[in-house]
């Protein structure tokens, strides 16, 4: 299977029968579920996550679960749209817990 970089990540991808099955065992909560699911460098990332958070989360090492963009918000990566939604990328604890690690608004955002 080919490699992808994007943004210095070197990803793999996975096809898997049932996302949801890996995101429990990951276990990154249903309620945070979107369309991707990722495993990098011992965290999980859930949906449509900026690479800027990524790079963030790995250089900082929180202890966390990972993050998550649920849904798949028009104007995050992946889902480039002539309408931006405000969405949050969030902070997912081992617990289930999470915070906003990150926001996004407005037009004119990285």
């Amino acid at each position: 299977m080919k490699h992808l970089t994007a943004s210095g990540f070197r990803v793999k991808p996975v096809p898997v029968k049932d996302p949801g099955v890996q995101r429990k065992r990951l276990g990154m909560p249903d309620a945070l579920a979107s369309c991707h699911t990722g495993l990098i460098d011992g965290y999980v990332i859930e949906g449509h996550v900026p690479a800027r958070e990524i790079t963030r989360l790995i250089r900082e090492r929180p202890q966390a679960l990972g993050l998550a963009v649920p849904a798949m918000p028009r104007g995050s990566p992946g889902m480039e749209a002539d309408v931006n939604d405000p969405y949050a990328v969030l902070l997912v604890g081992r617990d289930g817990r999470y915070s906003t690690y990150a926001r996004y608004t407005g037009p004119n955002r990285q």
